[in-house]
C-alpha cells in the first residue's frame, strides 16, 4: 500500500514512523515533509495549503490512502478534494473542520447543546468588544476566532491587557483575518489536558491524556510557542475525569456535529481544564496535536493505519485499540530566540541508537546533512514504565544531540511528577 502523507513537521513524522510499522506499507510520499522525514518517506516540495498541487501529485502518483495532519488543509477542504479523486482519507471534511476553524461556531455549538465550556461573547465588531471590556470580569481570554498557529489566544492579566490584545487583533490584524471576529470568554482555573481521539461518527476512542508546555521558558513562563514538550499520560486525568469526559464532552460533541449534518471522522482532539466544577471543553483541534502527537502514538500498541482505515470506513467499533503500559517524554530542543527570532542553517548531529527516538520538525537537508530551518527543531520522545523514567531518558538523549543555538526547557514534566507525588 502506498500512502500520502500532508503536511511537514514533528506530529507528521510521528504519524509516518508509526505507519511504517505496517508491514503493508510499501511508500509513504509527504508533502511537503521535511529534512527529517526524508528518512523514512519521500518528501515532495508541495506546501500543505497548495490544495491544487495536492491534487495533481494524487492524480499522478494514485496512493492508496492519505492522512491530511494540519489544520489549514482540513479546514480548506483537502479531504473533500482527495476523497473526490476517489482517495479514501483520514481527517475531517471542511465542514466537521469548521469546529478547528471557528471558535464562534465550536463556543456556539457547545451552548446550543450543554457541553460545559467557559462562558463566552462574541464580537465583530471593536467597539463593541472595547466596550464590554470595561465591566468585564478579569482575568479574561481573548480569542481570535480563526486559525492562528496555536497563537490566536491572549490570556489577558488586566483590563488594559485585554483591550491591547482586542486592538491587536481587530485594527491591527496581528493574526490577519482570523481576528476579524473574537471570542471573549471567562478565565477558567485548574490544570490541563490534552485528549486526542479516534472518531468516525459513530464511536469516539479517546487515546491516552497528555500534558502540554507551551510556554518558552521553564517554569512556564515567557511566551506561548506551538509547545515546548509533552508528558503522557496525564495524572490529572483520573478514571472519574475520563468517565465525567466522555459522558459530557466526547459523545456529546460527537452527537452535536452529527445533529449539525457535520459528521466529524478523523482525530477530534478536546482542549481540557479540570476545573473545580468538573471538565470543561477549552478548545477543539480536528486533528492531531502538536507535540502531542509525540508521546501518545508511540504509546499505541494497535495498527494505525488499521484504526484510522476503520474510521474513514465508519467501523471503528469493530478495532480493537490497545494502549502500552508505562509513560512517554517529548522535550522539543528549538532554535534559541524562538518564537520571536532565532538563526537557521546549523548542521544537526544525531547519534544513530537516538535517531529511532527522534521526531523531526523543522530541519532541512543541506549538501546531505540536516540543518535547522525552523523554530522547533526536534522532539526526543522516551518511553519508559514510569513517567520519572522516561524524562530522564528523553533528556539523556536529547545532551547527546548537538546543533549550534540548541535551546530547551529543563523542566518538561515536572508538574506531572509533582502531581504523581
Amino acid at each position: 500500500m502506498n500512502i500520502l502523507v500532508i503536511g511537514g513537521g514533528g506530529r507528521e513524522h510521528a504519524i509516518i514512523k508509526k505507519l511504517r510499522e505496517n508491514a503493508g506499507v510499501e511508500k509513504i510520499w509527504a508533502l511537503p515533509g521535511n529534512g527529517g522525514i526524508a528518512a523514512d518517506a519521500e518528501c515532495f516540495p508541495v506546501k500543505a495549503t497548495d490544495i491544487e498541487g495536492i491534487k495533481a501529485f494524487a492524480k499522478e502518483h494514485k496512493p492508496d490512502y492519505a492522512v491530511v495532519a494540519p489544520d489549514d488543509p482540513l479546514v480548506m477542504g483537502c479531504v473533500d478534494e482527495l476523497t473526490n479523486l476517489g482517495i479514501p482519507c483520514f481527517g475531517p471534511n471542511a465542514a466537521a473542520a469548521v469546529i478547528e476553524g471557528s471558535k464562534v461556531f465550536s463556543k456556539n455549538l457547545m451552548k446550543k447543546y450543554g457541553i460545559p465550556t467557559a462562558r463566552y461573547q462574541t464580537f465583530d465588531d471593536m467597539g463593541d468588544a472595547l466596550y464590554y471590556l470595561e465591566s468585564a470580569p478579569v482575568p479574561t481570554v481573548i480569542k481570535a476566532d480563526g486559525l492562528a498557529l496555536g497563537k490566536g489566544v491572549i490570556i489577558a492579566e488586566t483590563r488594559e491587557e485585554a483591550m491591547d490584545a482586542v486592538r491587536s487583533m481587530m485594527a491591527d490584524h496581528k493574526f490577519g483575518e482570523s481576528g476579524d471576529r473574537i471570542v471573549i470568554e471567562e478565565f477558567l482555573e485548574g490544570p490541563e489536558v490534552s485528549v486526542l481521539s479516534f472518531t468516525d461518527g459513530k464511536t469516539v476512542v479517546p487515546m491516552v491524556s497528555s500534558m502540554d508546555h507551551k510556554r518558552a521558558g521553564d517554569g512556564d513562563t515567557g511566551l506561548n510557542t506551538g509547545g515546548m514538550g509533552t508528558v503522557a499520560p496525564n495524572p490529572y486525568y483520573t478514571d472519574e475525569v475520563a468517565a465525567r469526559c466522555m459522558e459530557e464532552i466526547f459523545i456529546p460533541t460527537m452527537n452535536a456535529m452529527n445533529a449539525e449534518g457535520r459528521t466529524f471522522k478523523g482525530c477530534l482532539y478536546f482542549g481540557l481544564m479540570v476545573t473545580a466544577d468538573g471538565p470543561k471543553v477549552i478548545e477543539y483541534n480536528c486533528r492531531f496535536g502538536d507535540p502531542e502527537t509525540q508521546v501518545v502514538l508511540p504509546l499505541l500498541d494497535s495498527d494505525l493505519l488499521t484504526i484510522m482505515q476503520a474510521v474513514t470506513e465508519e467501523r471503528l467499533a469493530d478495532v480493537e485499540v490497545k494502549w502500552k503500559d508505562g509513560s512517554a517524554c517529548c522535550v522539543v530542543a528549538a532554535s534559541d530566540g524562538y518564537p520571536v527570532s532565532y538563526q537557521k542553517g546549523y548542521e544537526i548531529d544525531i547519534p544513530d541508537d537516538v535517531l529511532p527516538h527522534v521526531y523531526v520538525a523543522g530541519a532541512a537537508l543541506e549538501d546531505g546533512e540536516l540543518v535547522t530551518s525552523g523554530g522547533r527543531v526536534l522532539g526526543v520522545t522516551a518511553v519508559a514504565p514510569t513517567l520519572a523514567e522516561a524524562v530522564e531518558e528523553s533528556y539523556d538523549m536529547l545532551d547527546r544531540i548537538e546543533f549550534a543555538n540548541k535551546y530547551y526547557r529543563v523542566d518538561i514534566g515536572q508538574r506531572a511528577l509533582k502531581a504523581l507525588r
